[in-house]
């Protein structure tokens, strides 16, 4: 960084909801996205494509952390 440079902003805000899922059948990590009518989290595995949707609801859970079976 230049000296007197502004150092770069990092976007926190308007940021898409995700949850930090494990794929258990290949073990790996992405993030999968709230879809467009905000009912669900969908995404897959980028290995096997194995599907996952995760409904939005009352009485859910604060974690944004999962790990499939």
């Amino acid at each position: 960084m230049a000296l007197g440079a502004e150092p770069r902003k990092v976007k926190t805000t308007n940021s898409k909801p995700f949850l930090g899922i494990v794929f258990s059948c290949c073990n790996v990590y992405v993030r999968i996205y709230m879809n467009r009518s905000q009912t669900a989290y969908e995404g897959a595995c980028p290995r096997c494509y194995r599907r996952l949707r995760v409904p939005v609801g009352p009485g859910g859970t604060s974690r944004r952390f999962f790990r499939t079976r």
